[in-house]
């Protein structure tokens, strides 16, 4: 008996790292498929406009990601208690946890546009905005982007890569559709193409919500709201101090340097930001298996493997970058871009602590170890103050191209040593004298 046992675990072991890299590897496909589209966006996008407002549009996407930081933790916690939603009754408490938040999305968005309308002329004056439709369509942007996360989780908890990696794809083709017809056809700015992004979302979601259209026939049952804003909130804070690491430069280059110079370094962001975009979904695929060990106790090698992977594959795309750092700009932007070459190395190695580190802070936020949240929180508010400082400096001055590069260049710099301290205290938290042994107790699901 003891033999046929020792025997039956390391087959169940073998199953599960094949299905941990058959997920992964769909959705990786799904990640590179989308990420090729709206990568193709932006020579659209950058030969059909100005750079200035090249620059702006890049900003305006960034500011997108910035909004969804208040539902930043809504995917993840949907995913986490859908995952533990192991009977029909947390199946109802999941189901009527999705209808409340989604209709409190609307009326946070609500909130959100007229905090934008009250500071809409210092931010379109800020930011170099020349048409502020370009806002107004960003703003929309920010009810279907925050809408998003919530279908998704539904999808990841289910462990439906299947349908997550179709919704992630048609992301990609509705986007370059849209951006095709109205920046070559119509011949539109940032304020266009960012209509465009819009209609290619709102599209995704009607989508999304079709296939989870079964979730609004389970019977409402009561929520312990108390309970789950003691989840969500955390795990909003923990991932949106990541996703501010990832996002936040751009803003504040297009903020401090010269409108004209912008769109050379955001080209360069565009290539190294891809390394996380690249390896996010080896994240999507962990983090429900995690929080589904957790709720039923079992043992899980889905950290380990997505770490290997995501430095793997991370390692190998800096690398090529910096032997070929020409080749991502010739092939997306025209020949001024090149500008951006000497940017691009330090971009694609500054990125790739952050890029393992959005792994390890997915792991945290799913085994609930939000003790490291407070340390991720301070990272990303010295990132900020950073930014801020190295910006006014260095882009005071309307100097040489030398000088231009040199401004990029530290504000790079700063970026990769916040990513490494935030990589700091991610592996402090993991495996230092803070990590926390996982809890054998099941998650509730607020029922």
């Amino acid at each position: 008996m003891l033999a046929e046992k020792t025997q039956t675990m390391p087959a169940m072991a073998e199953k599960h790292h094949i299905t941990f890299f058959r997920q992964s590897g769909w959705m990786m496909i799904a990640s590179t498929a989308s990420g090729f589209l709206m990568y193709a966006v932006h020579p659209i996008v950058s030969r059909g406009m100005p750079k200035t407002e090249y620059g702006v549009f890049t900003t305006l996407l960034q500011i997108v990601t910035m909004m969804t930081i208040p539902a930043g933790g809504l995917q993840q916690t949907i995913a986490q208690q859908q995952a533990a939603a192991v009977t029909d009754e947390k199946q109802r408490v999941v189901a009527s946890e999705f209808r409340g938040v989604f209709k409190a999305i609307f009326f946070i968005w609500l909130a959100m546009a007229a905090m934008a309308a009250i500071f809409w002329k210092p931010a379109v004056t800020g930011l170099k905005i020349q048409n502020p439709l370009a806002l107004a369509a960003t703003v929309l942007i920010g009810l279907t982007a925050m809408w998003m996360p919530l279908v998704s989780g539904v999808l990841q908890g289910r462990q439906n890569f299947l349908w997550l990696g179709w919704v992630t794809i048609l992301n990609g083709i509705g986007r370059l559709a849209f951006i095709c017809l109205v920046v070559l056809v119509f011949h539109g700015w940032a304020a266009g193409a960012m209509s465009a992004v819009f209609f290619g979302m709102a599209i995704l979601i009607t989508i999304a919500l079709w296939e989870l259209r079964d979730i609004w026939k389970f019977e409402s049952t009561r929520v312990q709201w108390k309970s789950w804003l003691s989840r969500v909130i955390p795990l909003t804070l923990g991932l949106g101090a990541a996703n501010f690491m990832l996002s936040a430069d751009m803003i504040f280059t297009q903020k401090f340097f010269p409108a004209d110079k912008t769109a050379y370094y955001a080209a360069a962001g565009m290539i190294g930001r891809a390394l996380v975009f690249f390896t996010q979904p080896l994240s999507t695929v962990m983090f429900p298996k995690l929080a589904r060990a957790k709720a039923t106790g079992e043992k899980s090698h889905a950290l380990a493997l997505a770490l290997g992977t995501t430095v793997f594959f991370g390692a190998c795309a800096a690398i090529g970058f910096t032997i070929l750092p020409w080749l991502p700009l010739r092939m997306v932007y025209d020949k001024s871009f090149l500008f951006a070459t000497p940017l691009v190395p330090w971009f694609a190695w500054c990125m790739l602590p952050l890029t393992v580190s959005q792994v390890m802070v997915n792991s945290l936020m799913a085994r609930s170890r939000f003790s490291a949240v407070p340390w991720l929180i301070a990272v990303a508010v010295g990132y900020a103050m950073a930014l801020s400082a190295v910006g006014q400096h260095f882009g005071s001055t309307n100097g040489s191209a030398d000088d231009t590069l040199t401004g990029f260049r530290a504000m790079i710099q700063t970026i990769g040593v916040f990513n490494l301290l935030l990589f700091g205290v991610c592996a402090v938290f993991t495996w230092g004298k803070f990590a926390q042994k996982d809890s054998a107790k099941p998650l509730e699901t607020g029922a």
